[in-house]
């Protein structure tokens, strides 16, 4: 078994609880053809600004992979401004635990965060990366 943390925005969270599907642009195929039926999907929200409020990155859910990787081009999923990304790579979920952690409190702690200090380049550029077992015992343990 694997263990996911899948970076995602707050509209796209409310897709995945109510569809319980995860899905990610093409150019990160690689990343989910490794994903397994039965591992664990840790969703964290990014860092948000609406209407001037700031929402920090927040750990949100456990779900687990009950699917092998589809493509599936429907929209569902909100793209970026400028972008048309369907997120057509999918997986179907089924949720384990929801709740809320701040991420940021959870950074000293976390064993694939080597450089606590410039810890959001973990995550740059990336709608998901395998996570330690023990990072997920963490996150799981406190959820």
């Amino acid at each position: 078994m694997r263990y996911w943390l899948c970076i995602t925005t707050r509209e796209n969270w409310k897709v995945i609880i109510e569809k319980n599907i995860w899905g990610v642009p093409k150019r990160h195929e690689n990343t989910i053809r490794k994903v397994n039926l039965g591992d664990r999907l840790v969703f964290y929200v990014k860092q948000e600004i609406t209407r001037g409020k700031t929402f920090e990155p927040t750990i949100v859910g456990i779900y687990e992979v009950i699917s092998e990787p589809y493509m599936d081009s429907t929209r569902i999923f909100k793209s970026p401004k400028g972008k048309n990304e369907t997120y057509p790579l999918r997986v179907r979920i089924r949720r384990l635990k929801t709740g809320e952690i701040p991420f940021k409190q959870l950074i000293p702690k976390l064993k694939f965060i080597k450089n606590k200090r410039k810890w959001s380049g973990h995550l740059m550029g990336k709608a998901m990366r395998e996570i330690p077992e023990e990072d997920y015992r963490l996150i799981e343990s406190l959820l």
